[in-house]
């Protein structure tokens, strides 16, 4: 048998455009290029033909086998694939491409694979692979995952489905010091099949294997390719337990409806209660998206929980509904929502149904939200409503205000003729309360064991504040300010400013019913009553830093600052609602405010004069450190935060007095890994300590893999303003690495005063029962909250365990908060799926 060979140089490369692997037997009687045509050719769109690109050392044509053989480092680029290998051979009389020794060829997506020997239809689409080795990227939650695959044989089918015979699948990495070691976790199965055009693989026969350990034997199932974002199926199913709900599984359902929209339904089997249902469809427009969110469930036993008014014991069906959307009109203007009902208080909390809109602060609340928002390049718009629905046992319905609406705006402007900037503000507040809110203020009561604090019930000035009015208030109020910067020679800082503030307030009351009668005891509310109010001011801040070099390698600045701020006496303090201004804090980060109210029910009048210094050191190396220490005086006119509104809002605050309090400030970081923050406001006359916060924060990596925090303060009583006692309290949370993959974390607060609290509310005598008072006494630590776990995380597997410990509260007749416990544990095998199980080892649900 002859055999015609072209061979090129060792040490060149030979490059060869061949259609569709096909190579006519015509070429012992022409030239190369003459002879090279298509057998079978494929066709682009435009009706030209696709061509097969071979690159190679050595080309071998043998007539008498009828094949031609391509070998050393052969890649072939044919639609997108590109198949390698040492020498491929092709069959002319059978139509085969076989490939051998280090046989690699990669898809048009990326996917590689790699075999001994490779044996393919002339387009590359189907065959059989040997020793098959392949790898499938993606991203996940911004990190890469890869699949991988690998059987002894596998055959591969129109380019679109791969089936591997006794294949094995895990997105773990091999191990670097031991490959032949089994991964964290791997599937095997008799067959496993991945259909590329569903993005879908399934298993038949499978085992799930942990360190080489059989731990689940599933006959058949499927999952998404580690490509999918989206698919429908069922997703990875919840467990739940608790005394009032019984033993319970959720076993969500996800439906993958169209590219823009989906539904995802969340069944959960309770023993105790029966069925729960929640459903949540998902929509995304053109110009935005929205969700509807609902939960229900006809309860077996409502009997398990507490009764009304104190729980939800007397309630057959209870559910939630929730909703969010934002869409955006065009690139300045959006407008959404976020909406929350529920049938009652509990529901969430008890059937443990994730709310995206709860907010979980110490007072938990479901606040319902719809907006229109507008940003320019200077200019802020927000306009919205809310409705507020209270979620802890004390919350009363009636008492939660309806916002209708709130307006914010701001422009800024850069005047002409008189330079700095303008600014204007804009507020407009309208609210309605169906029964004012009442706040009973401590007085102190002197006992055999000392001085302890007592309430009484009368609702009479300086017994109780008005924490909100029955009835609709609304205030329309307009700033304009305007200030300018001026340095001159020698470095000084000048600042001049002026505004001109006016309000607008209508107030219709609402005296029937509940305790609304009372409120004629605090201010003349028979009536409907239009009022106004009217603050210009001016004032000047003057700065003048001294910098000087600190060594070679830092710089120091010691910089005194003034402030004076002119305007008339603050009007109608006290005969006007107070619903936006009713918190102040008086320290380092507002002493420098020309109006230290919160917000726009109250507006600082009086001359005042706010004096004081910072000293700040910055190094070459990131090192800096801030020292701050000021006082505020009132120079003339009155004293706004000494004079009593109805919710006795700037008592007690620190600047009650013609001379302020004093606050202070010191940060020190000595690099970007640790930060050192102290602040504290002293008496002015015996300069006790009134309020101190001092925490760290600090990342030892990578001497050591440690992440901490640390924050600890301490605020004198404010009875006042109802704050009667004392409030000390730690709060730390902790992150370690064991090792690249396993990790413990930690945080806890701990409440230092409510042991001390509660024995003197037992020892006042108040509505307590001993049960009540033993248990804030047997705590030796006030324990609020705790959280401890550990996890393990690497390329394919997310574990993690905690225990949670969390106040919550059962009943107002008592006051007694039992500490809820709860063990989570959540395992995840990225790509594959996830599972979670949640254990409350309290005696609550």
């Amino acid at each position: 048998m002859g055999r015609l060979r072209f061979i090129v140089a060792s040490t060149a490369m030979a490059v060869v455009l061949v259609s569709a692997a096909a190579v006519d037997s015509a070429f012992a009687q022409g030239t190369l290029n003459d002879v090279i045509s298509a057998k079978t050719q494929g066709q682009k769109a435009d009706g030209q033909q696709d061509r097969l690109f071979v690159e190679a050392k050595e080309l071998i044509y043998n007539n008498d086998k009828n094949t031609i053989a391509a070998s050393g480092n052969v890649e072939l680029h044919y639609q997108g694939r590109t198949l390698q290998a040492d020498r491929v051979t092709y069959d002319r009389t059978t139509g085969r491409v076989f490939a051998k020794g280090n046989a690699r060829m990669t898809d048009a997506s990326g996917t590689i694979m790699t075999g001994s020997e490779f044996e393919l239809t002339d387009d590359f689409k189907s065959g059989f692979i040997n020793s098959l080795y392949l790898e499938q990227k993606s991203v996940e939650n911004g990190k890469p995952i890869t699949g991988h695959f690998s059987s002894p044989r596998a055959e591969r089918i129109d380019g679109e489905t791969t089936v591997f015979n006794r294949g094995i699948y895990t997105a773990c990495d091999s191990c670097k010091d031991d490959p032949s070691r089994p991964p964290l976790w791997q599937v095997k199965a008799a067959r496993i099949i991945h259909n590329n055009s569903e993005r879908t693989i399934y298993y038949e026969n499978a085992t799930l294997e942990f360190a080489g350990i059989p731990v689940a034997y599933m006959p058949y199932f499927w999952s998404p390719d580690p490509t999918v974002k989206r698919k429908t199926g069922f997703l990875a199913p919840r467990y739940i337990y608790g005394s009032s709900l019984g033993a319970g599984v959720q076993i969500p359902f996800f439906w993958n409806l169209a590219p823009n929209y989906d539904l995802t339904l969340r069944p959960t089997f309770l023993s105790e209660q029966g069925f729960l249902g929640e459903a949540e469809w998902r929509h995304r427009l053109e110009t935005g998206s929205y969700n509807i969110r609902a939960a229900g469930i006809f309860q077996q036993s409502p009997g398990e929980f507490i009764i009304s008014p104190f729980g939800p014991g007397d309630r057959n069906f209870r559910g939630s509904l929730e909703s969010n959307g934002q869409f955006n009109i065009n690139p300045y203007w959006k407008w959404g929502w976020n909406a929350t009902l529920v049938t009652d208080k509990w529901f969430l909390d008890n059937y443990h149904v994730r709310s995206r809109n709860l907010t979980d602060l110490f007072y938990r609340e479901a606040i319902s939200t719809v907006y229109l928002r507008g940003n320019g390049d200077r200019s802020f718009f927000d306009l919205r409503g809310y409705y507020f629905q209270g979620l802890s046992s004390y919350d009363w319905q009636k008492q939660q205000p309806v916002v209708h609406p709130v307006l914010d705006y701001n422009k800024r402007f850069n005047p002409a003729g008189i330079g700095g900037e303008l600014s204007l503000d804009i507020n407009l507040t309208s609210l309605t309360r169906q029964a004012a809110a009442y706040q009973q203020i401590p007085t102190q009561v002197t006992k055999l064991s000392g001085t302890i604090y007592d309430t009484c019930a009368v609702y009479e000035r300086g017994k109780c504040l008005v924490r909100g009015i029955a009835g609709t208030t609304t205030r329309a109020s307009a700033n304009l300010s305007w200030r300018r910067e001026f340095i001159d020679p020698i470095g000084q800082v000048w600042t001049p400013f002026a505004f001109l503030r006016g309000d607008v307030f209508y107030v219709r009351p609402d005296n029937t019913g509940y305790q609304n009668a009372y409120q004629n005891n605090f201010w003349r509310s028979d009536e409907n009553d239009f009022s106004g109010r009217f603050m210009p001011g001016a004032g000047l801040e003057y700065r003048f830093p001294f910098v000087a070099d600190f060594g070679s390698n830092a710089k120091q600045v010691f910089e005194p600052i003034a402030q004076i701020v002119v305007r008339p006496n603050e009007s109608k303090v006290g005969r006007l609602p107070n619903e936006d201004a009713q918190s102040l804090l008086f320290d380092d980060t507002t002493i420098f405010e020309w109006n230290k109210f919160s917000g726009y029910d109250r507006v600082e009048g009086g001359t005042r004069a706010n004096v004081g210094a910072q000293y700040s050191i910055t190094a070459d190396n990131g090192a800096y450190a801030n020292i701050l220490f000021g006082q505020s005086f009132q120079v003339a006119g009155r004293n706004s935060y000494d004079i009593a509104d109805i919710a006795n809002t700037g008592l007690g605050s620190g600047l009650d007095k013609s001379s302020s309090d004093y606050v202070g400030r010191v940060l020190f970081s000595p690099n970007k890994n640790y930060t050192f923050i102290s602040r504290a406001r002293f008496d002015q006359n015996s300069f006790g300590l009134r309020r101190f916060e001092t925490g760290i924060s600090a990342n030892f990596n990578p001497v050591l893999p440690l992440q901490t925090s640390v924050m600890f303060a301490t605020y004198a009583p404010q009875p006042e303003i109802g704050l009667g006692y004392r409030r000390t309290g730690i709060m730390g949370s902790v992150s370690y690495n064991l090792n690249k993959n396993w990790y413990v974390t930690g945080s806890a607060v701990v409440d230092l005063d409510r042991r001390a609290r509660a024995e003197a509310i037992y020892e006042a005598n108040y509505a307590i029962s001993p049960e009540t008072a033993s248990y804030y006494k047997k705590d030796r630590i006030a324990l609020d909250s705790l959280s401890v776990g550990f996890g393990y995380s690497d390329e394919c597997t997310d574990l993690s365990l905690n225990y949670i410990v969390a106040p919550r509260d059962l009943s107002s007749t008592t006051g007694l908060t039992e500490r809820n416990q709860t063990i989570m544990l959540r395992l995840e095998l990225k790509s594959l799926g996830a599972i979670a199980a949640k254990q409350n080892v309290s005696d609550g649900s």
